[in-house]
């Protein structure tokens, strides 16, 4: 005598596990997708480190620049701000 499950459950069996491949392949698509964000994050760091490096060296080290307008400005003195 077989002993088989009956075809609804197998069925039913069958849908949830394709159901769970499918969320494990979208699951390991996403940290791929992650992964590549996060070194596009280290990418733009590098980059503005290397940008803010030239813009301290051109305006000074205290130099504040105003991303709307480009207006460069300087950090006040604690003194002053204290004083």
């Amino acid at each position: 005598m077989e002993n088989k499950i009956d075809e609804k459950t197998l069925k039913n069996l069958q849908e949830l596990n394709s159901q769970f491949n499918t969320i494990k392949n979208q699951l390991g698509d996403l940290e791929l997708q992650k992964h590549g964000l996060c070194l596009k994050v280290e990418s733009l760091r590098g980059e503005f480190q290397v940008l803010e490096a030239s813009l301290a060296e051109k305006h000074g080290k205290d130099a504040i620049v105003n991303l709307e307008t480009g207006e460069v400005t300087r950090k006040e003195k604690e003194k002053e701000e204290n004083g």
